[in-house]
């Protein structure tokens, strides 16, 4: 063994014993170099801060082939092998020289790990670290060196020790009202410690922890265990929560964070109950500000998809409130928002003072008289709580029957009850469906209702809309060089952006008193659905959106923003009325 490695390995007689170590401090006199005795299993150690590489999983079934080694060990499973040997009570190893937590501090630039704890850590380092250097070793670019690299024989190894329970020091007994038998789990005191502060603090003092869990996070405790040995775990969509859930609870903070961004990144799976509400109602609960966003963004921007599953009635009241103060509601018509409304409150039954509230929130001006004549005839809800929103339905045939400038003369327009969500009704924009979109400049054209009032319903305004896959900003543009008469700079296809226009094709003195929001939809295909990924608005100072895809490579078939090789987009006109501003006399 070359002095290097004895260094990395050998224990002075405090580390091996901390009982030694405490005696010196206390100044007795030290005992014979050697006579260190072997420290109790129950003593495991810390490791905090270390954790197997969550970038490799290991597979739900171990498989217990060595691979073509046979008996024999590959170099870097001598690290290895030092670790289970530690784990199966191995022997000590006193030789000259210095103390393990001495050479692994000098080889990390951090102070040693506690006296108590410092050996077992130090070998738990020399396996980490020794991975690295086989990993990451510079060669000065030497033409006979390669990599050797055996980490997944090491996962594999410490899947089968899982399994196998060979050198088990400490055991769990997860304990669940679903079964009167609880799960036994005989582990490696070692290992649960390096990954969880939680069970470092249950193993200090005793082998066998006795753990009560809710049915859920119990019947995923299995895999759990398995990400704590192995780093790598496979979940379905209604094993995130209870994933999580044990994750928060035993406080490994990687699975945590591995489990809530599994959670953003899946929003879009389709499931046969649903699982975005249950997951925004959750993130409340844990406080994940970023889930949250991310859940209320997707519900909002594919409410019309939500309004018809079944997890709309388990939408929570706060929930439906924040849902009914956004504008960015991506939704056929305020008449389906009201529609299912309705079934909501008719299944939840709420409190008076609820329902009210709720009601209150629909935006009635933007539904055509004659269906709210109807919906005042017909919807028991409506009759229910005529009282609570009287005035609304009165305001709003007010605003059907006067123009809007007149109208203006005398309410506030500027509020959000006249200003109209994303509806996707044919009176409010457009579908473009632009095939092979990298391939030139395209355009269109369609027509729009002047506004939501009845006033202005034979009214109709053209707009026209360029897209154009290669726009190149002036600073970008081919410039004739002063080097070379007549050359010009290279200009590259990448250098381009996305670029969409869209202006009227008309001007009229109707438009006094209002202006056009333009809000355009990318749909893209996630989970085998047509889903809204980006909405993007600009109002009538400005022809475009300044970042339109600036992201989206158009120039890839494959492109998350192509669906079968054309871009979906939905081009949206909302009329913003403006308050007359009065001159004083």
């Amino acid at each position: 063994m070359s002095r290097g490695e004895r260094e990395a390995t050998e224990l002075c007689p405090e580390c091996k014993d901390p009982a030694q170590r405490a005696a010196a401090t206390r100044g007795a006199a030290a005992p014979a170099a050697g006579a260190a005795r072997r420290r109790p299993r129950s003593a495991a150690p810390r490791g905090a801060g270390l954790g197997l590489g969550v970038t490799v999983g290991c597979g739900e079934a171990g498989s217990r082939s060595r691979g073509n080694h046979g008996s024999q060990f590959p170099p870097i499973d001598a690290a290895a092998r030092a670790l289970v040997a530690y784990i199966n009570g191995g022997a000590a190893c006193a030789a000259p020289g210095r103390c393990a937590c001495e050479a692994m501090a000098g080889l990390t630039g951090t102070r040693p790990a506690a006296p108590r704890r410092c050996g077992s850590a130090a070998a738990f380092l020399l396996l980490l670290f020794t991975v690295q250097a086989a990993q990451k070793a510079d060669f000065s670019g030497d033409s006979t060196a390669a990599t050797i690299n055996h980490s997944l024989t090491l996962l594999q190894r410490l899947q089968e020790l899982l399994q196998s329970g060979n050198g088990s020091d400490s055991v769990l007994r997860v304990r669940s009202a679903a079964s009167d038998e609880p799960k036994v789990f005989h582990t490696h005191q070692l290992l649960l410690s390096l990954q969880s502060e939680v069970f470092e603090s249950l193993l200090r003092n005793q082998s066998v922890v006795t753990l009560y869990e809710p049915p859920e996070t119990a019947a995923l405790f299995e895999k759990f265990i398995r990400y704590l040995y192995c780093g790598g775990v496979s979940i379905l969509l209604h094993q995130a929560i209870p994933m999580h859930q044990l994750a928060s609870k035993y406080r490994v903070w990687g699975l945590q964070r591995g489990v809530a961004e599994y959670m953003r990144t899946h929003l879009a799976s389709e499931s046969s109950q649903g699982h975005v509400v249950g997951w925004y109602h959750y993130a409340v609960r844990v406080g994940d500000a970023a889930l949250q966003e991310s859940c209320l963004q997707f519900l909002a921007w594919n409410l019309s998809a939500v309004l018809g599953s079944a997890e709309w009635g388990s939408v929570s009241v706060e929930l439906l409130l924040l849902l009914l103060e956004r504008s960015d509601l991506v939704l056929h018509s305020e008449l389906e928002l009201y529609t299912a409304v309705e079934g909501w409150l008719s299944r939840r039954q709420p409190e008076a003072p609820v329902a009210e509230r709720v009601l209150r929130a629909i935006r009635y001006p933007m539904i055509a008289p004659s269906q709210l004549f109807r919906l005042q005839a017909q919807s028991a809800v409506l009759a229910r709580h005529r009282a609570a929103v009287q005035d609304l339905l009165f305001q709003a045939f007010q605003f059907h029957a006067a123009s809007p400038l007149h109208f203006a003369k005398y309410f506030d327009v500027n509020c959000s009850m006249f200003l109209p969500r994303n509806y996707l009704a044919p009176s409010w924009g457009s579908q473009w469906v632009i095939t092979n979109p990298a391939r030139d400049d395209r355009s269109t054209s369609f027509q729009t209702q002047l506004g939501p009032s009845s006033h202005d319903a034979g009214k109709r305004v053209t707009w026209n809309v360029l897209f154009s896959p290669r726009w190149l900003p002036v600073s970008l543009r081919p410039v004739y060089s002063d080097a070379v008469a007549g050359a010009i700079q290279p200009v590259r296809i990448e250098d381009g952006r996305p670029r969409l226009v869209i202006t009227p094709a008309m001007s009229s003195p109707d438009f006094a008193g209002v202006s056009f929001q333009k809000t355009v939809l990318v749909g893209v295909r996630q989970q085998g659905r047509v889903l809204v990924k980006h909405a993007y608005s600009f109002h009538q100072s400005s022809d475009e959106a300044a970042d339109f895809l600036a992201h989206a490579d158009l120039q890839k078939r494959t492109s998350e923003y192509l669906i079968d090789n054309s871009l979906h987009l939905h081009i949206i006109i909302k009329p913003v009325y403006h308050s007359l501003i009065k001159v004083k006399k």
